[in-house]
Formats: structure tokens, sequence, C-alpha cells
């Protein structure tokens, strides 16, 4: 393949293991590790790679199970030249797709927009945040986009309004193959202490409440209607629950953990007994809010 894939300006690695770039530390490579130097040369790039390859983004990798037998295709990887941040106007904050929500929330607080607090919560970045609706402490990306840029599989940049994305509870219609390269978001005037004040407060309920220094992967399942995932996966008795190194957090029953040496195989086969328990016990079918990417073994 390395024969017929297109010249970048950027970085392109063979046979790259993904496992180290996601937060569970587990899981196999991808044929392709893209981390392209722009959007042009991401948008050159995919125009003229063949059709047929598969190709996916990868922020954080902290709402992911990559499987043990790997990822075919292109892997894109959108590193420092997509995490900027510059702020067109006095309520608005225009950042790069590969932006942490950390960086994001930071940002808007200096420059005195808030609304913005909540993506503090939220580990990841403004594409993955964007494509995924992400959402905490009452708030969700589709209450403060504007519109985003995407280049599209086949190599067209595009502009979306927030309309398009037809937004759900985690959930968008974003293009299959689209990556977004970055995003315009819009929060209301606000005193940069304030703002500061409501940041350290979901910043240390997080804290209190989230195994933040483990190997994790975020809220495992989305809350059903009138229900909290935790509460349900916890009623039916699977909180500390274990497959191998793969273990039901007991500080949180909707976050899974690799204590160790879990294989991605272990983890997702611990998510799926923790969805089997629950819906015997309560008659709820739990749906995954990580993305589960790759290949099984085998």
């Amino acid at each position: 393949m390395a024969d017929t894939l297109p010249m970048v300006r950027g970085k392109l690695t063979p046979d790259a293991p993904l496992a180290p770039l996601v937060w569970f530390k587990s899981g196999g490579s991808a044929d392709w590790l893209f981390e392209p130097k722009d959007a042009d040369d991401l948008a050159g790039f995919l125009r003229e790679l063949d059709p047929a390859v598969p190709v996916m983004a990868l922020g954080l990798g902290s709402n992911m199970i990559v499987r043990d037998g790997g990822v075919p295709g292109v892997v894109v990887r959108l590193g420092k030249a997509f995490a900027q941040v510059e702020q067109p106007d006095i309520v608005t904050m225009r950042c790069g797709g590969g932006a942490s929500g950390i960086l994001v929330s930071s940002k808007a607080r200096d420059a005195g927009i808030a609304g913005l607090e909540f993506l503090r919560g939220i580990p990841g970045t403004v594409g993955g945040f964007v494509r995924m609706n992400g959402g905490a402490y009452g708030r969700e990306v589709s209450d403060i986009l504007l519109n985003c840029d995407v280049v599209l599989r086949s190599g067209e940049r595009r502009t979306l309004e927030a309309a398009d994305l037809r937004y759900s509870y985690r959930h968008s219609e974003l293009p299959d193959g689209a990556i977004v390269v970055s995003a315009t978001f819009r929060g209301t005037p606000g005193d940069p202490a304030t703002i500061g004040a409501e940041m350290d407060r979901i910043a240390a309920e997080r804290e209190a409440s989230q195994p933040l220094r483990s190997r994790t992967g975020g809220s495992t399942f989305k809350n059903p209607d009138g229900h909290k995932a935790w509460a349900l996966v916890d009623a039916a008795g699977c909180r500390g629950l274990q497959i191998g190194d793969a273990q039901v957090s007991e500080k949180h029953c909707n976050f899974l953990l690799n204590l160790g040496n879990a294989t991605s195989a272990d983890i997702e086969g611990l998510g799926e007994e923790v969805r089997r328990r629950v819906k015997a016990q309560s008659d709820i079918e739990l749906q995954w809010e990580i993305q589960r990417v790759g290949e099984h073994h085998g």
C-alpha cells in the first residue's frame, strides 16, 4: 500500500501502535497513522487517497476502545497544528479540531466568555466532542456550536452550520468519514473570576466522583431516558465486576478500568456483560457511549 499513498507534508507512520495514544492503553495498531501538517495537507491526502481505503480520526482517544486486531487503513491524528484557539469577537472562540476541552474552556475564561465552562469536564478534543455532541454538567456542544469546518473523506472542505449536524443526545449526523478540523463556539460575556470558579467546581466534582487517575475510557454507556447509567449498573450488582484486568470502577459504575494488562477484548467483553446484567435486572438496554473501533483478533 505504501506505493499508492499520496505524498504528504506531515508524518505518515506504518503499522503504528495505537495503545499508547488511547486512555485505556490497550488495542492493536493502525495500518497507517497520519499526522497532517495542516488542513490543506489533510485535504490533499484524502483527495488523492484510494476511496476504498478506510479513514478514521483520532483525538485524545479518551472515549474509545481500539480492538486488539487493530484498525485497517489510515488513522488521522490532529496534533499541535490543530490545537490553536482564537477569539474572532467578544463572545466567540474559534478552536482547532485538536484542541482539548481544558484548553478551550481556559481560553474562554481568560477572554471573559461564559457558557463554555462545561468543556472543562469533557476529556478529549474539539473534533471528538463536536462529533459526539459531548456534554457534562447540564450543558452540551449543541448549546454553544455555531459552525464547524470539516474535511470530507473525498478531500472536499466544507463548513457545516450547527443545524446541519442534527444534534441529539451524544449523537450528530456528521457525514461518515468527515474530520472536524475546527469549530466556532459562542458563549456570553462573563467575569473571568466567576467563570474560573465554575470551572474549578467542575474539576473538583469530576475528581471526587470519577476515576481520573486510572486507565479508563470516560462514560461507558449513554444515560437512558429518565435514568442514570451508573445507577442501573450499580443496581445490577456490577460495581467492581472484573474480567481479566478489566474492571467496572468502584468509584463510578459507568467507568471501566484497565487495571494493568487488560486486552481490549477484556474491556469490551466486560461492557457487554454489564449490558446483559442490566437488561436482566431492569429490562433496559444500555447503549455504548464509548466508540469501539477496529477489528477483533482472529
